[in-house]
């Protein structure tokens, strides 16, 4: 029960003196939608890059047995520094910038409700980055006490430490702003006759995730200045020579940390929700239960954060209640999984690059969706946790999830974008060369993990060394197949010019303004109804 369209008159307005300003004042003082949503999406790329070169060095010092490149110090910085980059600035504004480009045209709003924040909640972005990876450059080097943060540990980063914190803080301003706007957004400037049913799953998933944003965020701020005053204004939260105790750090993180997971890939299950039915010609199965599942998924996310922390010393009676509790979590995930596949069954298929992307999130997001389940039970868990099976286990979550989706949205929606298709070949390429490498890279580590490696280790016995030269020679290789995202992307205004319906099962509002979608779209609200009848 998405959205289509009867009436799309007045999509665009067509005076001179509404058009974008000049120069790079356009930019920096934008209030539109389109440009906000480009630049996040400009700037998630390119941190993209830097953390993925930072992924390169941390599998090059792993290719063999031995230290080959850098010292140990300088390794667990990049470690940290990558989950921080690929987390807060790759992911996470990625889907931000989604949502700014697409939600005012999916449901037919002019613009989203507070333009001027959302410039703002933009700039805080590359300022927060600046200062992070201004860290590299200080005494004692970057944090190197993993992204987690976990005391007391990282309590011993050099002169970088209050900068760190000063970034994170900064990170979450931005996302708790961009998730007010989202919100009043979807709430306020819907189509008229745009219930909330009839929104489609990707504005749905956004308006959930926009929640989790604000419920979590201030909980991270929260325990990063207790951190803060801890090292700077003798407090004694998480010093246990104090009377502190660091487990209760932990707590506090993975309150933030799980729902910020599914912070993660909820927008992903949006994406491909939006996908498949275009590329099979079929309504989304069972839209409704798609909301009540993501609703769900979003309310348990709060009750399952100490998974990962079986290994404290819980209580059994909590060990056995966040276990549960975990394993109930992949209920509503199984409920999407089935809606996809009974979306595609039977349906008119074609395979353009978009929807490869979203077939290989949907099997491969499965795969790290039962390695979850694996870890999930806790007598297993104690043999798994911090070894490579734990890494193995996220990162097909994320990449082939998240990143996957991230792909699979800007093929689908690049020709809305700029006005002109893509070349469909190189974007095929692009997708079986990121494929193939992506399970090259992470499969082998659920072996290592089995084997017994630890994580967040420079060097290693000779017993690992096959494994971990394939998931190098993988890891290499998929940094490398990107350069053809760039390419796609930079080459596609070449492209024959795209139609306003450009894929022929499209569905949604923002496929009847034209291809570029013009700076200023609504004016006057559209006419909606429910999308099933566009395939009929």
């Amino acid at each position: 029960m998405t959205t289509a369209i009867t009436d799309a008159h007045d999509t665009h307005d067509d005076h001179d003196d509404h058009g974008p300003a000049k120069g790079i004042g356009r930019w920096l003082f934008s209030t539109n939608h389109k440009d906000i949503g480009t630049m996040y999406l400009v700037f998630s790329l390119l941190m993209f890059f830097i953390g993925g070169t930072m992924a390169m060095v941390i599998r090059s010092e792993l290719a063999i047995p031995g230290l080959q490149f850098v010292h140990p110090e300088f390794f667990n910085q990049m470690t940290t520094m990558h989950a921080l980059i690929m987390v807060f600035g790759a992911v996470m504004p990625a889907f931000v910038g989604l949502a700014n480009w697409m939600i005012p045209l999916m449901i037919g709003a002019p613009d989203m409700a507070l333009p001027r924040m959302n410039n703002w909640s933009f700039w805080i972005l590359p300022v927060a980055f600046t200062i992070l990876l201004s860290t590299l450059f200080m005494p004692g080097g970057a944090p190197a006490g993993g992204w987690t943060m976990y005391p007391p540990l990282v309590l011993q980063t050099g002169d970088s430490f209050p900068f760190l914190i000063f970034s994170v803080h900064l990170m979450g301003l931005s996302s708790i702003m961009g998730a007010i706007n989202v919100i009043v957004t979807i709430i306020n400037m819907r189509a008229p006759e745009m219930s909330l049913l009839k929104m489609p799953m990707f504005v749905w998933t956004w308006l959930i995730t926009a929640y989790l944003l604000i419920a979590v965020m201030p909980v991270l701020a929260g325990a990063v200045t207790m951190l803060l005053t801890d090292q700077f204004f003798g407090t004694s939260f998480f010093l246990a020579a104090g009377g502190g105790d660091p487990v209760m750090f932990q707590h506090i993180f993975w309150f933030f940390g799980h729902p910020e997971v599914y912070i993660m890939i909820l927008p992903a299950f949006g994406v491909v929700s939006e996908i498949i039915p275009t590329f099979a010609r079929k309504k989304l199965f069972g839209h409704d239960s798609m909301v009540y599942a993501a609703s769900c998924i979003a309310f348990l996310s709060f009750i399952v954060w100490a998974h990962h922390m079986f290994t404290v010393g819980m209580p059994l009676t909590g060990q056995l209640f966040f276990m549960f509790a975990t394993m109930l979590i992949a209920v509503p995930t199984g409920v999407k999984i089935f809606n996809w596949v009974a979306t595609m069954w039977r349906g008119a298929m074609t395979f353009e690059t978009p929807m490869l992307f979203s077939l290989a999130f949907v099997f491969l997001f499965s795969i790290g969706g039962f390695s979850g389940l694996m870890l999930a039970v806790q007598p297993a868990d104690v043999q798994y946790h911090d070894t490579y099976f734990v890494v193995a286990h996220f990162h097909y979550v994320l990449v082939p999830g998240s990143i996957f989706a991230i792909m699979a949205a800007a093929y689908y929606w690049l020709p809305k974008w700029t006005g002109h298709m893509y070349n469909e070949t190189l974007g095929k390429v692009h997708f079986w060369a990121s494929a193939i490498f992506v399970n090259l890279t992470f499969f082998p580590m659920h072996f290592l993990g089995l084997a017994g490696m630890p994580r967040r280790i420079p060097d290693y016995s000779t017993q690992f060394a096959d494994f971990n030269t394939v998931a190098s020679v993988g890891a290499i290789g998929f940094g490398l197949s990107q350069l053809m995202f760039v390419w796609v992307i930079l080459t596609a205004k070449k492209g024959e010019k795209a139609t306003a319906r450009v894929w022929e099962g499209s569905h949604g509002l923002e496929w009847t303004v034209p291809s570029p979608a013009p700076y200023h779209t609504f004016e006057t609200p559209p006419k909606a109804r429910i999308a099933g009848e566009a395939f009929d």
